[in-house]
């Protein structure tokens, strides 16, 4: 296991922690949060194998979150010493004082135990911190100029993100933890020009962001030479493909599509605090009502849906999430049917659920906690089918890969996804790429649609570095797992009719 970078235990993060938690108390605050974060990101984008951008940067702060005469009170400070620690306490007290004869739901926080003094650090070989910038420029160029030299390839965008963050955290019952995690996103688009007709096709990697280090874009966790040498041939594929007639084909979604789906229309739907409507006035509501806990028929009996902030390599993965809580893995979906959200502890208290599931989570020292998304993934089958079976068992289909585009309603409801690749299906043999393709459902149709999931050796993380959330707004970084996966009599949209070109 890699070690937390000294730097970030250097600071006097305890000795903070002591003299705010210290006032917090004195102050009458039942309950009271301390956290001191460091978070590096950096940004390499390559344009034609040239650097085009690059930044460097850094958020150090802390923040102390109190409950006082049952009402939040935040505060945050950039001053690392004690007495500008006591101020921030005295601050979010303050802050607790003033709001409280407008709080008309006195908090409380569901039970947890107490954690000690504990250290996570997350999985990873090489600290991508540690890469010298030429050789990160170095593996892009190569990248770069690899596919460049293919014919019809006209322009090249290669990238990388990556972020380090450590956070402390101590409360007033006695939790503390001290954590470090690392993430990266590669990603590269070729890009081909019809000049005659002034248009022009892109064709992406779909290789997942991960929370790993430069390990990923040098080792063999993917294949980043095989996907690099046949983007030129999808691409040019892709720019002579015919296309699609609209109606209804059975579906066979990539892993690499599918991560969107189950994001946009299960992993913001079972946001509990979302389903309440504390979300409403920014990102919307949810269907998935928490009358409907037990009963909702979300989808087919294959379909198997979890929450999870301990999976390897996950991108919402911790250790400890930012109520002191330690982090699980549970069921949000059974056999087709809702049986869990998404909590943190006032969620969980609020409707008498228990223990939290560990979804407390802030993007930086500036920002309270919210509710936040875990790793939420389809579970494959057991016995599952390969790949190849499920496109095997249909007649007339399309197969997808690679997200795109998405639109959906505020509710998680009514929905449309296009995506990178879509390849027609005829009897049971990929019969060539289509274009101008997205597919439409509601999200029961569309998940009561499905009829088999691919077996363990198909499930593959994917996700994003950039879900968004709150006032004000707050970016997480989250993966969503799947195996490939069939649906039957999905409709099929024309982009381009639809858009009435």
């Amino acid at each position: 296991m890699a070690e937390i970078d000294p730097a970030f235990l250097a600071l006097p993060m305890r000795r903070l922690a002591d003299a705010a938690l210290g006032r917090a108390r004195e102050l009458g605050a039942q309950h009271a949060d301390f956290r001191l974060e460091r978070i590096r990101s950096q940004g390499l984008i390559l344009r034609d194998g040239r650097v085009d951008s690059a930044r460097d940067g850094e958020d150090l702060g802390f923040a102390v979150r109190v409950v006082h005469d049952g009402t939040w009170g935040f505060a945050a400070g950039v001053d690392l010493t004690p007495e500008s620690a006591v101020r921030v306490a005295e601050q979010a007290v303050e802050v607790a004082r003033v709001s409280r004869p407008v709080n008309s739901e006195p908090v409380e926080l569901a039970d947890e135990p107490v954690h000690g003094d504990v250290t996570w650090v997350s999985a990873y070989e090489l600290n991508p911190f540690d890469v010298p910038d030429a050789e990160r420029i170095g593996l892009l160029t190569e990248w770069s100029e690899r596919v460049l030299a293919a014919d019809g390839v006209d322009h090249v965008d290669a990238s990388v993100l990556q972020v380090l963050e450590n956070k402390f955290y101590a409360d007033l019952a006695g939790t503390v933890t001290t954590q470090q995690r690392v993430r990266v996103h590669p990603e590269l688009e070729a890009t081909a020009v019809d000049r005659s007709r002034g248009t022009f096709e892109t064709m992406r990697t779909v290789a997942p962001p991960a929370g790993r280090g430069w390990e990923y874009l040098t080792g063999d966790t993917w294949d980043w030479a095989g996907e690099l040498a046949r983007i030129p041939e999808w691409l040019a594929e892709k720019v002579k493909a015919p296309s699609v007639d609209p109606g209804r084909y059975d579906l066979v979604v990539d892993p690499s599509n599918l991560w969107l789906t189950i994001h946009e229309s299960i992993g913001h739907a079972t946001e509990l605090d979302r389903a309440l409507g504390y979300e409403a006035a920014y990102a919307g509501t949810s269907f998935a009502t928490f009358d409907k806990l037990g009963t909702l028929k979300y989808g087919s009996p294959v379909m198997n849906v979890t929450g999870d902030r301990t999976v390897e390599h996950g991108l919402a993965t911790i250790g400890y999430d930012d109520d002191g809580v330690r982090t699980q893995q549970w069921d949000i979906v059974k056999d087709g049917t809702l049986v869990g959200y998404q909590l943190d502890r006032r969620m969980a208290r609020l409707k008498g659920l228990g223990r939290s599931n560990g979804c407390a989570y802030a993007d930086s020292p500036g920002h309270i906690p919210v509710q936040r998304m875990a790793n939420v993934s389809i579970q494959p089958a057991p016995d599952g089918p390969s790949l190849e079976g499920l496109i095997g068992g249909v007649e007339r289909g399309i197969y997808v890969v690679g997200d795109k585009s998405w639109s959906i309603d505020m509710q998680r409801y009514n929905f449309q996804f296009t995506g990178q690749r879509f390849y027609r299906i005829e009897n049971g043999k990929l019969a060539g790429q289509l274009r101008d393709v997205a597919y439409q459902a509601t999200t029961t149709d569309f998940w009561g649609s499905m009829e088999a999931v691919g077996g363990p050796d198909t499930f593959v993380l994917h996700g994003a570095f950039n879900c968004g959330k709150a006032q004000p707004g707050q970016v997480a970084a989250v993966s969503h797992g799947a195996p490939p996966a069939l649906f039957r009599g999905v409709n099929i949209l024309n982009t381009v009719r639809e858009a009435g070109r």
